[in-house]
């Protein structure tokens, strides 16, 4: 899939940055990545709050390593973004990597809500997709790659607790490609939410079926889908010839030979769920406490999972 991308992405004009861009004194764009927009090569931007939030040390920072070797082997250009002292830091250094992946590292998960106090304050933060995706946006990068994004939760229609990640993908034009979306949200409900928003949902691979990260089958159908990666860049070159302002999701399942430990996990996900009820835990709480009985409960099936994805 990567290869075809980077074929597609380079026959469109990735230097024309936004009109509205990040002031210079609060950027840091690495040398790679300038260079690579300078010339329309292909960037892939990344998230880090996988890396200082989502895994264990040395995992985190393996995984992350691993993630921008497999985004060069396909000819592209990785740019994991995150604030550093108060600077975006747009294609992160090894040290940097390290940096962020250290149980030391002081950082907020931020999102477009955080950012400016974050920036105000010269204080660490690591982006979710909502903060990455228009980060990116600010560079010209139009396509951002992660594992799972957020959604609606579960009893969203007394808590209204929609994630960021589903508002800024309906006014920020880029493409996001994940695994779907855990089953401790209401995935019916975040599809619905994503069609309000206008975002064009499409599953990869010959089926509709809409993944749940550790699970290819969430037993919701996604609108649309592409059968590869030839039709996946057709559908990212015609969503940017359209000038459109929202973006796109394309949602990957898990490989078919990792289903077992994904239905193990999803055993897992639903007792948390009764226990985070009954101790009535609940909004930014909940994810970490949930993943934390997930990773016990299946003895490390789960972050294997999360490593695979």
């Amino acid at each position: 899939m990567w290869q075809t991308l980077g074929r597609f992405l380079r026959r469109i004009d990735l230097c024309e940055l936004p009109k509205r861009k990040l002031h210079q004194g609060l950027l840091e764009v690495s040398p790679e990545v300038s260079e690579a927009l300078r010339h329309g090569q292909p960037v892939v931007a990344l998230e880090s709050t996988i890396i200082s939030h989502g895994m264990p040390y040395p995992h985190n920072l393996r995984t992350a390593k691993k993630v921008e070797e497999i985004v060069r082997n396909n000819q592209c250009v990785p740019a994991t973004i995150a604030i550093l002292n108060g600077k975006t830091c747009v294609g992160l250094t090894g040290q940097q990597l390290e940096q962020v992946a250290d149980p030391a590292f002081v950082s907020q998960k931020v999102s477009r809500r955080d950012l400016p106090y974050i920036v105000a304050q010269k204080l660490n933060g690591s982006t979710t997709v909502s903060a990455t995706m228009l980060i990116a946006h600010k560079v010209g990068i139009p396509l951002f790659v992660t594992g799972g994004v957020g959604g609606v939760h579960r009893g969203a229609e007394s808590t209204l607790d929609i994630s960021a990640d589903l508002v800024d993908m309906g006014r920020t034009p880029v493409t996001v490609v994940s695994a779907g979306v855990k089953s401790i949200l209401d995935i019916g409900k975040t599809l619905e939410y994503l069609e309000t928003q206008g975002v064009c949902v499409a599953s990869f691979g010959p089926s509709k079926e809409f993944p749940a990260f550790f699970t290819p089958k969430s037993g919701f159908q996604a609108p649309m889908n592409v059968n590869n990666s030839l039709e996946a860049a057709q559908l990212i070159v015609a969503h940017r010839q359209l000038s459109l302002e929202n973006g796109i999701l394309i949602a990957v399942p898990i490989p078919e030979h990792s289903t077992s430990s994904g239905h193990q996990i999803e055993m897992a996900i639903q007792e948390a769920i009764s226990e985070a009820s009954a101790q009535n835990i609940h909004g930014r709480d909940l994810t970490p406490f949930i993943l934390r009985h997930v990773h016990k409960a299946t003895q490390g099936a789960s972050l294997d999972a999360s490593i695979l994805i």
